[in-house]
């Protein structure tokens, strides 16, 4: 069920793709099997190349378990990277002559050869790699996130589980334990059970999936197999208890020592660059309205203290100097300040400061903290972490509550925050900056969606 290996294999599949692909670019250009030493010349100008691509890769999201098993616009996923790769691959060759080939020619068909051969390898062959033999499995629980489980793992090539029966215990009462549901699974060869241990329900079923141990049947928590899918934690699969055993509010001296010193390093270098902007912004401001060029206000922040971060002003001021609360509140200027994210540029000095980090949960306005902290369970688990100017959750949340009060989709939201406290770490902390390098890349040429 893990996917760690399979993108290790894809990841090796990709090298060895790329290298296959150098070594048919020479059979061509040159028509005859490229000599020993033609090829191995060209993959040493190539081989950094390489590692470069498997990077934008990375960036990409095609290393991702969703992508792993999630065909949807895969071909155009592919296209824009390999138009990235190319951009790179020009960039690299023709301004960085020191690596001795300049290959026009060489180029081009790389790049063409490449592309069809990445198509073929992630779309048509990757799918195919579990070959393994599918095993029949059942789905035993009663919440909403075992139908989402079912729908992820049905008809995927990625799981090698093929689903006979997804098993709701909302009538518990009128099924015969054992000819409703163990006569199934041994006529229909079961051997992988995905099971709610924490739901109630489940309870009286635990002594007779117990003596299924001794029958060589293989259990899976479902709430390992929902955050490995979906990399959240639903609210609804956990208790206290899951706090205790996952969430530990210690210092990890040398993380924490690593993540503050690249918050400074990484801050005071974004925040040298962004004095650039700050004239154009405060001419832009002041020529629509005149307005403050800065909003501060509070927000909460770790161990739910009040901090103050600031802003580049988005929004419409009246004549006496207060909000604006009907209509259309954002400027002309502050819905690009916005689309860019320019307007979050200030909030750098908070990183220097340390009330932030450059990763973390989003810090949030108190009034809203409020009201979530009595509306949703675990709520202040959140402010365990130093917030972030980027978070797991901005990332991959879809419909984000912005600024006003949605208790629902920040019910999802912290779902994904607390993916973030489980695992965080500096591997994960890079993920997250390369991911939203690649969002603010593609907000700024137009695109909306990473």
């Amino acid at each position: 069920m893990k996917l760690r290996s399979e993108s290790m294999l894809v990841f090796i599949g990709d090298i060895f793709v790329l290298i296959v692909s150098l070594w048919l670019t020479l059979f061509i250009r040159y028509r005859e099997l490229p000599k020993k030493d033609i090829f191995f010349q060209h993959l040493d100008a190539f081989v950094f190349l390489f590692l470069i691509w498997v990077l934008v890769f990375f960036i990409a999201g095609l290393y991702e378990k969703r992508m792993l098993i999630i065909k949807r616009k895969l071909f155009s996923n592919i296209l824009n990277v390999q138009i990235i790769n190319s951009i790179v691959a020009a960039v690299f060759f023709y301004f960085l002559p020191i690596f001795g080939i300049t290959p026009k020619t060489n180029l081009f068909i790389y790049l063409v050869v490449s592309l069809v051969l990445i198509i073929i390898w992630r779309a048509y062959t990757v799918p195919f790699l579990g070959v393994r033999k599918r095993v029949n499995a059942v789905i035993i629980g009663d919440r909403e996130e075992m139908a989402e489980i079912r729908d992820a793992i049905k008809n995927n090539h990625w799981y090698n589980l093929n689903l006979i029966s997804s098993i709701n215990l909302d009538n518990i009462g009128s099924l015969d334990i054992k000819q409703d549901i163990l006569n199934m699974i041994y006529t229909e060869n079961v051997s992988v059970i995905i099971v709610d241990l924490e739901s109630e329900k489940v309870k009286p079923l635990m002594p007779h999936l117990y003596n299924l141990m001794f029958s060589g049947i293989r259990f899976m928590n479902a709430h390992d197999v929902y955050e490995e899918i979906f990399g959240r934690i639903p609210l609804t699969l956990i208790q206290y208890d899951w706090f205790l055993e996952n969430i530990s509010n210690s210092s990890h001296v040398f993380y924490d020592a690593l993540k503050r010193l690249m918050d400074i390093v990484t801050a005071f270098v974004l925040g040298i660059v962004s004095l650039i902007f700050y004239p154009f912004v405060y001419i832009a401001i002041k020529m629509e309205d005149g307005g403050p060029i800065f909003y501060t206000h509070e927000r909460i922040g770790m161990g739910g203290r009040r901090i103050k971060i600031s802003k580049f002003r988005s929004m419409k001021v009246n004549d006496t100097g207060h909000w604006v609360d009907e209509g259309d509140k954002t400027t002309k200027i502050g819905k690009f300040l916005r689309k860019t994210s320019i307007d979050e540029l200030p909030q750098i000095w908070s990183i220097l400061k340390g009330d932030q980090s450059l990763i973390g949960p989003r810090p949030e306005l108190p009034n809203l903290v409020e009201v979530y902290s009595k509306e949703i369970p675990y709520y202040n688990i959140r402010h365990l972490h130093k917030p972030g100017l980027s978070g797991w959750a901005q990332i991959y949340q879809k419909e984000a509550p912005h600024h006003k009060t949605d208790v629902e989709k920040t019910k999802i939201k912290l779902s994904y925050d607390l993916f973030y406290i489980k695992h965080h770490s500096f591997a994960l902390d890079l993920k997250i900056a390369l991911k939203t390098l690649k969002t603010l890349v593609l907000r700024t040429v137009g695109k909306t969606r990473v």
